[in-house]
C-alpha cells in the first residue's frame, strides 16, 4: 500500500501493509510478513504481525512472560518505528514471541535513547499452521497529538539454521538499517472523531 492510499482513519480502521526481505538477506523459511496497524485515540497504536511460511524454520524466541527485555533485535523480532515529519525524534518499539517488549525515545537518528517502560498495553500471539500472528497495542504519548505519524514497520526473522533476514517497508542502500528515515515509508493520520 503506497502513503498516497493511507488517509485519515476513524478509530478502528487498519491500514495493511506488506514487508519486503532486505536483498542481501533473503529468509530461508518465511514466505511474506504483512502488519495491520491502527491508530487510536491517545496515542494508541495497535500492531498486528502475520508471518506466513515454513514458520517451524524459524527459531521463535520461546515463550518467558510479559516484561521490558533490551537487546531484543538479536533474534526473531518485530519492530515498530513512529515519527513525524516536524520532528527528527522518534519512537521504537520491539516486542518477540517471548513476550518480552520495549520501546524507546530517541531525540534524533541512534541518538538520545531513553527507555518507555509503560508503553504497552497489551497483545498476544497465535501459532497454526503455517502462519504466526502477534498483535501488540502500545501508548506512544510523545506523539500523541501530531496529525500524521511516519511509520516503519520492520522485523528480524531468524532461521533454525542461524541464518537471518531483515524485512521492513523499504530498505536504505547498504546495510539493514531500521532506523534510517527510508524505512518510515508509511503514513498514519490521527483518527477522525466520530
Amino acid at each position: 500500500m503506497s502513503d498516497a492510499a493511507i488517509g485519515s482513519r476513524s478509530a478502528g480502521q487498519a491500514s495493511r501493509f506488506a514487508l519486503v526481505p532486505h536483498p542481501d538477506f533473503p529468509s530461508t523459511a518465511v514466505d511474506s510478513i504483512e502488519v495491520e496497524a491502527r491508530r487510536g485515540a491517545n496515542g494508541r497504536l495497535d500492531l498486528e504481525f502475520y508471518v506466513a511460511g515454513a514458520i517451524e524454520k524459524v527459531a521463535w524466541p520461546e515463550w518467558q512472560g510479559v516484561g521490558f527485555a533490551d537487546r531484543l533485535w538479536e533474534h526473531s523480532c518485530f519492530e515498530a518505528f513512529v515519527g513525524t515529519a516536524e520532528d527528527p525524534g522518534y519512537v521504537e518499539i520491539n516486542f518477540a514471541t517471548s513476550g518480552g517488549w520495549a520501546a524507546y525515545r530517541f531525540s534524533d537518528y541512534r541518538e538520545g535513547m531513553t527507555p518507555i517502560p509503560d508503553a504497552l498495553l497489551g497483545g498476544g500471539r497465535t501459532i497454526g499452521g503455517a502462519a504466526l500472528r502477534v498483535r501488540r497495542s502500545v501508548r506512544v504519548d510523545a506523539l500523541a497529538d501530531a496529525p500524521v505519524w511516519r511509520l516503519g514497520l520492520s522485523a528480524i526473522i531468524e532461521a533454525t539454521d542461524g541464518g537471518k533476514s531483515y524485512w521492513a517497508l523499504a530498505h536504505p542502500p547498504g546495510k539493514p538499517d531500521f532506523h534510517d528515515a527510508v524505512c518510515f515509508a508509511a503514513r498514519l493520520a490521527a483518527p477522525t472523531r466520530t
